[in-house]
């Protein structure tokens, strides 16, 4: 659907351009406006940039933001956080069904005044070239919300109409907003760019935001730099702000008020729907008493790759949850009875972490006791032997597994995975059906076989994989990050496994 409405653009690149939305009452909109969906039309598009700048100018109106992210990605999440004070929750179109999606959606939307949904990849990219599953305009459908189109039109003028008219008339089911322009060279080009598309395609141009190439965030093999490795302080997100203040025009929020989910105020119930694939055989532990299990988790710079909804489910499962520094800290958190190692780049802090000896005797000592582990990439390769850098040293680690980890120049694995456990786990019995996530550079250069395997791999078209999920004991690691709302019974086993060891 191609909403009726063009606001005229006024005072491109001055401040004076958004100077009537600040006078909008903003009572009016919590009753119309609850959320949207931050698009690009590719990959580099700029909807990351756009999508912080966006949450950083709401944030200075005083509006709450829940930010999300469409894809299994954990960086830009990070980066949200930082900006709204808010965790930013994954939706995925194939790690989690639609009804999970809207549960995620409607649960930590609830308090906040607007929810940005930062999309993935184009707006029509999904799993095939015939199909939207795994979209952003899949999910913006499913969430019932409106979306704001990012276009980089740094070597475009009319051409870019040609651009929009395609990406506004090619599903008439999705609510296409408006467009705003990434990368505009002058007030010139935007009003090229404007009457283009207005003359085109009667869409809404939102906002011409100019090159400012000291916006851009810094980049690494996996993607952006972490947002804990980000310098995020005051001055840079008043320069965001300052980006959108100098291109939003005037009707920016009454073109993206319209949306689905909530109406006159009301939240709408969400369909029940059912599982999308096997949970597996039902465990019959029991529940644990809430905060009777502790389970240490590794976070800070080398360790940050976690679902944010990995977390609550381990709480609302019973866990207290204590986290720690593998950086810095010597021990760890007193007394716990598990522990969850989650992925990011110990590789750029192989020395620290090697050197900190107690800490890594102390994990190999928990293994060793029984207690249930569970490591997923980056907290896999920290139970290793060794790893080994980029530049070719070497760097003892816990040493949990006999196994070797070295950073290779490309990546050796990417995309989406559907686990099966072929035994049991601390995240279930055999037959335990779970999806994630892969992406790695580094490899397993000696004997992967002796650790033997717990998981039989499938991708996204269904096509096996190697298998994965090495089994020490009462120890499971693998470089798939999993969501473990996709089959939350997986939760519930880990806390029970670590309240009966």
């Amino acid at each position: 659907m191609l909403l009726e409405y063009n606001p005229q653009c006024k005072g491109v690149f001055s401040r004076s351009a958004a100077i009537g939305i600040y006078f909008f009452p903003h009572s009016s909109y919590l009753a119309q406006m609850h959320g949207f969906v931050v698009a690009g039309v590719s990959s580099g598009s700029g909807k990351t940039l756009v999508s912080l700048s966006l949450m950083a100018w709401f944030m200075r109106q005083g509006w709450e933001v829940q930010p999300f992210k469409v894809g299994p990605d954990f960086i830009d999440p990070g980066h949200h956080g930082v900006v709204t004070g808010r965790t930013s929750h994954n939706l995925d179109g194939w790690m989690l069904s639609r009804s999970t999606n809207r549960d995620i959606f409607l649960r930590y939307g609830q308090g906040a005044d607007v929810c940005i949904v930062e999309g993935v990849m184009g707006l029509f990219d999904g799993f095939s070239a015939t199909g939207e599953s795994g979209s952003t305009a899949e999910m913006a459908k499913w969430l019932g919300l409106p979306v704001l189109l990012v276009a980089e039109a740094g070597s475009m003028a009319r051409s870019a109409a040609a651009l929009v008219k395609g990406y506004a008339e090619f599903d008439p089911d999705l609510t296409l907003a408006g467009v705003l322009f990434n990368r505009v060279g002058s007030p010139t080009h935007a009003e090229i760019l404007r009457d283009a598309v207005h003359s085109a395609t009667g869409l809404a141009c939102l906002g011409f935001l100019p090159h400012d190439p000291e916006l851009s965030l810094g980049s690494r093999h996996l993607g952006l730099v972490t947002a804990e490795e980000t310098d995020w302080e005051n001055s840079r997100l008043q320069r965001l702000i300052h980006w959108m203040d100098s291109g939003l025009c005037n009707g920016f929020l009454q073109a993206l008020s319209p949306c689905g989910i909530r109406t006159g105020g009301e939240w709408r119930e969400c369909s029940a729907g059912s599982p999308s694939f096997s949970t597996g055989e039902r465990t019959g532990r029991e529940a644990v008493t809430p905060g009777s299990v502790s389970i240490a988790v590794a976070r800070d710079e080398a360790f940050c790759f976690y679902y944010g909804e990995n977390l609550r489910l381990l709480q609302e499962a019973g866990a207290r949850l204590c986290f720690f520094s593998p950086l810095r800290d010597s021990s760890l958190p007193e007394g716990v009875h598990g522990l969850y190692l989650g992925g990011g780049y110990p590789e750029l802090y192989a020395a620290t972490l090697s050197r900190n000896r107690s800490l890594l005797r102390e994990v190999a000592s928990l293994a060793d006791s029984g207690k249930p582990v569970y490591a997923e990439c980056g907290g896999f390769m920290y139970l290793l032997q060794s790893l080994c850098d980029a530049k070719g040293q070497e760097y003892p680690m816990a040493g949990v597994f006999s196994l070797q980890a070295a950073m290779g120049g490309r990546f050796r694995a990417l995309g989406y995975r559907e686990v099966r456990l072929l035994q049991q786990t601390p995240l279930g019995e055999a037959g335990t059906v779970l999806r994630g996530h892969e992406f790695h550079y580094s490899y397993l250069r000696n004997g992967a076989g002796e650790a033997g395997s717990a998981y039989q791999v499938r991708d996204r078209r269904g096509v096996q994989r190697d298998p994965q999920g090495f089994v020490q004991d009462n120890v499971l690691g693998s470089y798939i990050h999993l969501h473990f709302a996709s089959n939350p019974e997986s939760a519930r086993f880990f806390v029970s496994c670590c309240g009966s060891g």
